[in-house]
């Protein structure tokens, strides 16, 4: 074995099996994955991908290296959906000329970004080596990094492209192996862009590099007319301006495998003429809702921050690590289904782990062997979440005298995971007077708000202990820190 593999595999989509990973540059490990649109608050689903591949960055950056791993995440800030969501929150201000509707867009998507950040914060994430936004990258650049324009002029003068029906069209039927990553034949193709199939396209499957856009309509100066980018260009320029022409992984959701990560492929090769784009392809699996598929009409559409900030899911808010935790539970590729239940599986768990992980003043210098050889098996979480409870079983049995070092072990592991192992975070004042209410409502026998108070400090890390005043005999209550 190379090497440049550290023992690595990965479920390539693009072959359809698991392989062995070995980087074009051990010295310079080089991931891209497909970001938020930023048109509104991220939903739980978005939040699947950014755990998934966070906890791949941390695997590479330990096997290869802190400074040897450069990770892009995106952020799409130009989409038909923004511009409504401009014109409708905006759609006033810009009448009156108030606001143009580009300062308009950009305070659309600077309030979701923002909120995107501390969303995936909050889930335990670090923070990608690049974040670049697309309208960045429209028009060619000062420090010359590749740019959607100057792409879509390289795909015109290779003949992959041409310009019909006030559109500049990618040629599908140019490219004899398109539909290499989703295994669709040419004549099975949609059109997969922002406009629906038109008689100018020489192929039904052909899609939009460039299209005109109107007067209320964000748009750049371009060869082809004032107009803006189709979806899929924007990430095969943000992709080559951060990590070249070919690179190690490109990651997303299963969804994004047609048309998306197709087209991208497409144009990235065809505009490049290389063999590939990216070496391996990897695809997180879907996410429904108790059982149903997301959906606003169904009602089960939630965002991470109502998730994390509102009672609106379970009744009550829900810690970022344990939807962090939830999420790992399956395993990547397979489809999961979120829950209460599982919410309150992976927050009980979480607890039990932390227990064992504080017997440990502080965490291991290395990381257990066995958890970063089960992650090394494309990302087995679901194996590695079992060497960790053996760990906690083991760290919470442990007599001897001196360090623990097994519950060492698991601290370093989890820290490692994503998880938060400092100390607990305690409000004296609110603990104090959650007991006081939680008292009043014993006194009215409204056991059942009192238990909710009461298991509410405890997912918080405090344990009431209820005791007798040995003078008055009345009810007391204590409280210590307990995972």
């Amino acid at each position: 074995m190379s090497d440049a593999s550290k023992g690595l595999s990965l479920y390539n989509t693009l072959t359809r099996r698991k392989e062995r990973f070995v980087p074009i540059d051990p010295q310079n490990v080089r991931m891209y994955v497909c970001g938020p649109t930023v048109y509104d608050f991220a939903h739980i689903g978005n939040a699947r991908p950014a755990i998934v591949f966070d906890v791949l960055f941390r695997l590479l950056r330990q096997l290869y290296g802190q400074s040897q791993v450069t990770y892009v995440r995106n952020i799409t800030d130009v989409d038909d959906k923004i511009n409504a969501r401009a014109l409708r929150d905006f759609g006033g201000d810009i009448a009156a000329g108030k606001l143009s509707l580009n300062d308009a867009i950009r305070q659309v998507t600077e309030k979701t970004a923002d909120q995107y950040h501390k969303d995936v914060a909050a889930l335990g994430c670090l923070q990608p080596t690049y974040e670049p936004r697309a309208t960045e990258f429209v028009a060619p650049r000062a420090d010359g990094k590749a740019d959607m324009l100057s792409l879509i002029r390289q795909l015109i003068e290779r003949g992959h492209a041409y310009v019909a029906g006030g559109e500049v069209l990618f040629d599908t039927a140019s490219m004899p192996d398109y539909g290499e990553l989703s295994k669709r034949n040419l004549d099975e193709q949609q059109a997969g862009a922002r406009v629906a199939v038109d008689a100018h396209k020489k192929n039904p499957g052909d899609f939009v590099l460039w299209k005109l856009s109107g007067p209320e309509e964000p748009g750049w100066d371009s060869p082809w007319g004032r107009g803006r980018p189709g979806w899929h260009i924007e990430c095969s320029a943000m992709s080559a301006a951060y990590l070249g022409e070919i690179f190690d992984i490109h990651g997303g959701g299963l969804d994004l495998i047609f048309p998306h990560h197709e087209n991208e492929i497409a144009q990235s090769r065809c505009a490049h003429g290389t063999r590939v784009m990216a070496n391996v392809w990897m695809h997180n699996g879907f996410l429904q809702v108790e059982g149903q598929k997301m959906s606003k009409s169904l009602g089960n559409f939630y965002s991470i921050h109502e998730l994390l900030e509102t009672e609106t899911f379970g009744g009550r808010t829900w810690p970022g690590e344990v939807l962090r935790l939830a999420m790992l539970m399956t395993h990547y590729r397979e489809p999961i289904d979120f829950s209460v239940r599982k919410l309150e599986e992976a927050e009980n768990t979480l607890r039990k782990w932390k227990r064992a992980a504080d017997l440990a003043p502080a965490a291991a210098k290395d990381l257990p062997a066995e958890v970063v050889e089960a992650l090394s098996d494309d990302l087995a979480t679901y194996t590695t979440f079992q060497r960790l409870t053996q760990l906690a079983g083991e760290a919470m049995e442990f007599t001897g005298t001196g360090e623990n070092a097994v519950a060492a072990s698991l601290k370093a592991a989890l820290a490692f995971l994503g998880f938060d192992v400092g100390a607990a975070k305690v409000d004296e004042a609110a603990v104090a007077k959650a007991i006081v209410d939680r008292l009043a409502l014993i006194a009215a026998k409204n056991w059942a708000e009192a238990d909710r108070v009461r298991d509410e400090l405890l997912a918080q890390g405090v344990q009431l202990k209820d005791g007798k005043d040995p003078a008055t005999g009345g009810r007391v209550t204590t409280w210590e820190i307990k995972r």
